[in-house]
């Protein structure tokens, strides 16, 4: 039985490898004498870089000797663990990067906060503009918010990021994506505590918006960051757990902001209680080292010293993944990355235009993932979950006459359902977790409509046609679409096509927020199901038609191969 290691074969001549005798003990050239199930084989210790390409050679030549006789898997075996551990890393995914879970944690663990505290907002706002508005309550003289105030109080956030998206599109490359974080987390502290004490409602708004600046900062930096940083064969389970996060932000919003309802000024604990987060984000962030690729990139771009940068990137993938320092694998993976980026950018201007997200690769990877998160908000998410609470009511459930309970229940539901899209997505793969979830809000979505115009008798159908839709949200465009945006850029235009996706993101949302209750008025709640239904459908073409699959990929084979 012959083995085929892509082409590694070449004439044992030309490297000088002796030919193969009978003798249990082989001889790799620049290598040690070893028996194959020794404990003194190769794969017990890192052969040096110049003998490793004699290696490959020796398995590819030795494989039809190694495989009779009893043990002659185990040998095989044994020499191919020896190869993929003197490479440590391979962009094909054959020979995957090695790394230990507690040296990921952290650089996953940090920017994943910018995520919890944008899911906090969400949850906190839905008690603190209750609390807010409350004559015993709100502990304040303007209680009495109009409509227009109410309303900038609790889309301030959200305007907030749009403009932070805006602004990040421009500066994130010479920010860099650890220093983008570290700003998230200022603005954070600095919207939090404005908003906690805020003296009239004139400061309350400024800080909401401070607080959405730091919203659109971290949405944009931590996928980022975590995309570059991770090992690309757990890249996709990070990255949905990141989104796992923002739901987990959401539900401890919801119980802060019940354990506060009934206590005067409780909105500005509701607000304030974000602060101490943030600022173990920041203090996390300053502790972590820049990433890797994106050192490179300001290398390429001619930003600095070739060399400087280089070694930068070296000491930052060395700390980040717990190697000792002047580790071979380390610098390895830099130079295959930079290599890479020599290669693909070798022709074209040091540094991407500000048109050119809107061109080539580019341009079809913005169709991908901003298609992905507008697909996102216009399925009809926000209205959905408006409606949750008199459904349940609908149903004789008891909860359902407290919103808070009401809202911790479904905030329980989407964060279970999110973990089995975090536990399958480096498994499945993206595209089965996308086109079964977005078939289920369709099939959903329908369900609400005919629930609305002619089941109104059966809850059940109700309940059950909302529970599927959170579910089936939470394992496909929840945390999908974050994912796909964070890998599929290339790392040239990676800052600025995230940053449009972002804006295009919070712009869709913006919009679909503020055409509710006129389309509700004009259509119907019956017909405008079946308008999200109809949207769903055609967000199910797209993905079937334009979303590739990811898995498994390394960053720059999703550059090469995928976008090429």
């Amino acid at each position: 039985m012959a083995f085929s290691f892509r082409g590694w074969a070449q004439p044992l001549s030309a490297l000088g490898v002796a030919q193969p005798s009978s003798s249990t003990e082989t001889k790799i050239p620049g290598s040690q004498h070893f028996s194959p199930l020794s404990s003194r084989s190769p794969c017990k210790k890192q052969i040096s870089g110049g003998n490793f390409s004699n290696l490959k050679a020796y398995i590819v030549t030795k494989a039809p000797l190694l495989s009779s006789g009893a043990g002659a898997r185990t040998r095989l075996r044994t020499l191919k663990v020896a190869a993929q551990t003197q490479s440590g890393y391979s962009g094909g995914g054959e020979a995957q990067e090695d790394f230990a879970w507690p040296s990921v944690i952290l650089p996953f663990l940090f920017p994943a906060l910018g995520g919890l505290l944008f899911g906090y907002d969400i949850g906190a706002t839905s008690g603190a503009t209750i609390s807010l508005q409350s004559p015993d309550l709100s502990g304040t003289t303007w209680f009495n918010l109009s409509s227009v105030q109410l309303g900038l109080v609790v889309s301030g956030s959200l305007y907030g990021a749009l403009l932070g998206s805006l602004l990040v599109y421009g500066i994130a490359d010479f920010l860099g994506r650890r220093r983008e974080l570290i700003s998230a987390a200022m603005l954070y502290i600095l919207g939090a505590l404005m908003t906690g004490f805020a003296p009239d409602l004139g400061v309350l708004i400024i800080g909401r918006l401070l607080y959405g600046l730091g919203i659109g900062l971290a949405m944009h930096g931590a996928p980022l960051y975590i995309a570059e940083t991770s090992p690309s064969q757990i890249r996709g389970t990070l990255i949905s757990l990141k989104e796992l996060f923002i739901v987990l932000g959401i539900l401890l919003g919801y119980l802060v902001g019940s354990a506060e309802i009934n206590a005067v000024g409780g909105w500005r604990y509701m607000y304030g209680f974000s602060a101490p987060i943030a600022a173990l984000m920041g203090l996390g962030m300053w502790s972590l080292p820049s990433s890797p690729r994106w050192l490179l990139l300001r290398a390429v771009q001619g930003k600095g010293s070739l060399q400087e940068y280089k070694m930068k990137a070296i000491q930052a993938i060395t700390k980040l993944r717990g190697r000792p320092a002047g580790d071979q694998i380390s610098e390895r993976q830099v130079e295959d990355t930079l290599t890479s980026l020599k290669s693909a950018y070798s022709n074209e201007l040091s540094e991407s235009s500000v048109w050119e997200v809107f061109q080539g690769p580019s341009l079809k990877a913005f169709v991908i993932g901003g298609g992905l998160v507008l697909f996102q908000q216009i399925t009809g998410q926000p209205s959905v979950l408006y409606y949750a609470a008199s459904i349940l009511q609908s149903a004789g459930f008891a909860a359902a006459a407290d919103a808070a309970r009401v809202s911790v229940i479904i905030g329980v539901f989407k964060l279970l359902m999110t973990g089995i899209a975090v536990l399958k997505v480096d498994d499945l793969g993206r595209r089965p977790l996308l086109i079964g979830g977005v078939s289920g809000i369709a099939l959903s979505l329908f369900l609400l409509s005919a629930y609305y115009k002619f089941l109104g008798g059966f809850p059940v159908v109700a309940v059950a046609a909302l529970l599927l839709y959170v579910g089936c949200y939470q394992i496909s465009f929840g945390p999908i679409s974050w994912l796909m945006v964070s890998e599929i850029f290339p790392l040239r235009t990676r800052g600025r096509g995230i940053s449009l996706a972002v804006l295009t993101n919070f712009g869709s949302n913006a919009i679909v927020t503020f055409a509710f209750y006129p389309l509700k008025e004009l259509l119907g709640t019956e017909n405008l199901f079946l308008l999200f239904a109809g949207i769903a459908l055609v967000s199910l073409l797209f993905v079937i038609f334009f979303v590739p699959e990811t898995k498994g990929l390394s960053l720059e084979e999703i550059e090469t191969k995928v976008l090429k």
